[in-house]
């Protein structure tokens, strides 16, 4: 299955709706994606995993690496994760400790407008 991103924004804050499937043949989907919101000028930013079935290694380094820069440019990724798949790949790789972890949109727009 192919990777979907969906665009909305809400309050200042960006959000991509992520689904399907990010592995080393779709996540430069989704880094073309981010690159284009960080040159947007869009620095807080929440990515919405509730639809995604399978991340890989290629996915998660994509969401590191833009992560790190919107921080350099003073902002943040929240990530919104209600799979309990995802979820366990976010802890085995300890990334559950790097980015903020919401159960739904409206929580981690909030949690980047305080």
């Amino acid at each position: 299955m192919q990777v979907t991103v969906t665009t909305s924004q809400h309050d200042g804050v960006f959000i991509l709706g992520l689904g399907g499937d990010i592995d080393v043949a779709s996540a430069v989907t989704v880094r073309d994606a981010l690159d284009r919101v960080i040159a947007a000028g869009h620095h807080r930013i929440v990515l919405d995993l509730g639809e995604v079935r399978f991340l890989d290694s290629t996915g998660l380094g994509v969401m590191v690496g833009r992560l790190k820069a919107v921080r350099d440019l003073g902002g943040d990724m929240h990530l919104v994760c209600s799979s309990a798949r995802i979820a366990r790949v976010l802890a085995i790789t300890s990334l559950d400790e790097v980015f903020p972890i919401h159960e739904s949109v409206d929580d981690a727009v909030a949690a980047l407008i305080d």
